[in-house]
C-alpha cells in the first residue's frame, strides 16, 4: 500500500522515469518509486509536470495536489473513472435514499462532536463545556434538525482559539486550518474516488459549484486532527509559513484509532468510508466504525 507524501516547493521539472518519479532539483535528480506514493503536493507555481507523469499518477491513484501562488491548495488531480466498476457504485450513489442520507448524517455528526469534545479534554477545558458537548451529541436527530453541530464547533472554536475568534477572517489560525483541511479534503477525495464514488454528489452537503460534496460529508470527523496542530503550534505565530505547511501535511500521515486498533489516517479514511458503505448495504448503522483521536499523539 502507498505511504509516501512527497512536497515539492524547489524543484524545476517532474516527469515520469520507468516507474519511478523523476524530480529535477536544479543539479540533482530524485527518483521515487510510484507505488510508494499517496500524496504529491506541488508547492511551486513555476514546477512543470509531463503529462506522461499526470497520466501514470491518475493510473495509481496518486492523490495530487497544487497550490496556487498564496501556497494554498488549489487544484487536485484524479481520474474521472477511478475503479473498474465506476457505473455500477455511481448508481448507487445516486439511488441513496433521503432516509439513508438522514441516518449517515446523523451519526457523523455525531462522531464530529465526540471528537470536538475529546479535543476539548485534551486541553482540559471546563467541565461544563465538556458536558454541554456532550449534550449535543446525544440531542442530534433527524438530520441534525437543531443545528446541534453548529452549536457544538461555536462553543469548540471559541474554547480553542478564544472567544474572540471567528472562522473564515483573515488570520494565522484560519490559514493554517483552511490548508490542513484541503489536504485532509484531498486524500478522502482520493479514498473516495479509488471506490468508483463521485465526490460531486454529497448526502448533506450540495453546494451546486462544489466538486467535493461528498468528501465534505466524510471529512467531518477527521477535522480535530487540524485542530489540534493548529492550536498546539498556531495561536502565538505572527505568519503561517513553509514549516507550517509541511507538518500539516506531516500531521496527515500519523495514527488514529478506529475499530479499536492504531490505523494510519490514510487506512482510518478507507475503513471509515468501507463502514458506510456497508451500511448503506445492509441497514445496519452498528456497521459505521468510529475514528477516534489520541491527541498526544497528534
Amino acid at each position: 500500500m502507498s505511504w509516501r507524501v512527497i512536497f515539492i516547493e524547489e524543484s524545476e521539472h517532474l516527469s515520469l522515469y520507468l516507474d519511478n518519479i523523476k524530480i529535477k532539483n536544479y543539479d540533482d535528480d530524485i527518483l521515487v518509486p510510484l507505488s510508494d506514493v499517496h500524496s504529491l503536493i506541488i508547492d511551486n507555481y513555476k514546477t512543470t509536470l509531463s503529462i506522461h507523469l499526470i497520466n501514470a499518477l491518475t493510473e495509481n491513484k496518486v492523490n495530487v495536489v497544487l497550490c496556487d501562488i498564496e501556497h494554498m491548495p488549489s487544484s487536485i488531480i484524479f481520474p474521472l473513472f477511478g475503479h473498474h466498476l465506476s457505473m455500477e457504485a455511481q448508481t448507487k450513489q445516486l439511488n441513496w435514499t433521503k432516509q439513508q442520507k438522514i441516518m449517515l448524517h446523523d451519526i457523523i455528526v455525531k462522531h464530529k462532536i465526540y471528537n470536538q469534545r475529546a479535543m476539548l479534554q485534551f486541553i482540559e477545558a471546563d467541565k461544563e463545556v465538556l458536558e454541554k458537548l456532550k449534550q449535543f451529541e446525544e440531542e442530534v436527530s433527524d438530520g441534525d434538525q437543531y443545528n446541534r453541530e453548529g452549536l457544538s464547533a461555536k462553543m469548540y472554536f471559541r474554547n480553542l482559539f478564544g472567544s474572540e475568534f471567528m472562522r473564515f477572517e483573515d488570520d494565522v489560525i484560519n490559514a493554517g486550518l483552511n490548508y490542513g483541511y484541503a489536504i485532509l479534503r484531498s486524500q478522502i477525495s482520493r479514498a473516495l474516488v479509488s471506490k468508483g464514488l463521485n465526490t460531486t454528489f454529497g448526502f448533506f452537503h450540495h453546494g451546486p459549484q462544489n466538486k467535493f460534496n461528498l468528501s465534505d460529508d466524510f471529512i467531518e470527523p477527521f477535522r480535530p486532527i487540524i485542530d489540534c496542530y493548529v492550536y498546539k503550534e498556531l495561536r502565538e505565530a505572527l505568519i503561517f509559513q513553509k514549516e507550517h505547511r509541511i507538518a500539516l501535511v506531516k500531521q496527515t500521515t500519523k495514527k488514529i484509532i478506529i475499530q479499536n486498533k492504531k490505523q494510519t489516517i490514510f487506512n482510518a479514511i478507507n475503513l471509515y468510508i468501507e463502514s458506510i458503505l456497508s451500511f448503506i448495504e445492509t441497514g445496519d448503522i452498528d456497521q459505521v466504525f468510529q475514528p477516534t483521536m489520541k491527541f498526544y499523539d497528534l
